[in-house]
């Protein structure tokens, strides 16, 4: 059964591990919960998911898929389950093991029609995007997960590296934490190569408690219409949640959730 929506609800959201992080100098005090568990994790990972169920499509950064230090729970699936979403994926980055299984991870009300791991390129492997596609044909809308790299250079490869598959597509939607400014040499790239928009106003996500960054963003192509755009107020991790009201294609119908997400993944 298909689900008429005109209007896609969509956030982006670096959690930082669960870890609730509200002055500067937590960096150093709380550094030993990015290795080991602590009860306050689950905590905060149910005040974010409280948070992010009026939400129809989210993008995660900084997630684990199950180790030491998140008490070996996957913390995507942790998050669909709290705030009720019937499909979820996650993408893990960095394999560390028992130590740490970083990812990103994908949360959504509707049932994607594929699913791709994208490599990206680095002088440290293990960068991925995460691409989702709805719909077929002219009508269909592609999503990106992206977590870019702190090297300018890296992230100028990774940007120019995505432009290709994000040009397959007349309906599309990147979003994450880019770790760089829309003005910046690597977004004037991006924005060069491809159909996406540069942001009209720009919405400060970091640190959380001082936001001033504008480091995390969600940008679509020119045949989307935004209808509102900002950064939330909650302090859960140390970025702050970037979300956007989008208009859907015109003939795109989204569909309930039939099947698990790992049965239409693939890498490329």
């Amino acid at each position: 059964m298909s689900v008429e929506n005109k209007i896609l609800r969509v956030m982006s959201y670096n959690v930082q591990v669960g870890i609730h992080t509200a002055k500067p100098h937590h960096y150093v005090l709380h550094s030993w919960k990015h290795v080991l568990p602590h009860s306050f994790r689950l905590t905060n990972l149910d005040r974010i998911a409280d948070l992010i169920q009026d939400y129809d499509i989210v993008g995660m950064q900084e997630l684990d898929a199950g180790s030491i230090r998140s008490n070996f729970i996957n913390l995507a699936e942790f998050l669909a389950e709290r705030a009720g979403f019937p499909f979820w994926y996650h993408q893990v980055n960095r394999n560390l093991g028992h130590l740490a299984q970083h990812a990103s991870g994908f949360l959504s009300r509707y049932q994607p029609d594929q699913i791709t791991d994208i490599r990206l390129p680095g002088f440290i492997p293990g960068r991925r995007a995460i691409m989702v596609r709805y719909g077929e044909g002219e009508s269909a809308l592609t999503i990106f997960i992206m977590h870019l790299s702190l090297g300018k250079r890296a992230r100028l490869n990774q940007l120019d590296f995505i432009s290709d598959f994000v040009n397959d597509s007349a309906h599309a939607i990147l979003m994450g934490d880019l770790n760089c400014k829309a003005d910046s040499d690597e977004m004037n790239l991006l924005f060069r190569k491809t159909k996406l928009r540069r942001p009209v106003d720009e919405c400060h996500t970091f640190p959380s408690w001082r936001p001033h960054q504008p480091i995390d963003h969600i940008l679509i192509t020119s045949e989307l219409k935004v209808l509102d755009v900002k950064a939330l107020s909650d302090t859960f991790s140390d970025h702050l949640p970037l979300v956007m009201d989008v208009e859907l294609p015109e003939g795109l119908q989204l569909k309930e959730v039939k099947q698990t997400f790992n049965h239409i993944r693939r890498s490329v």
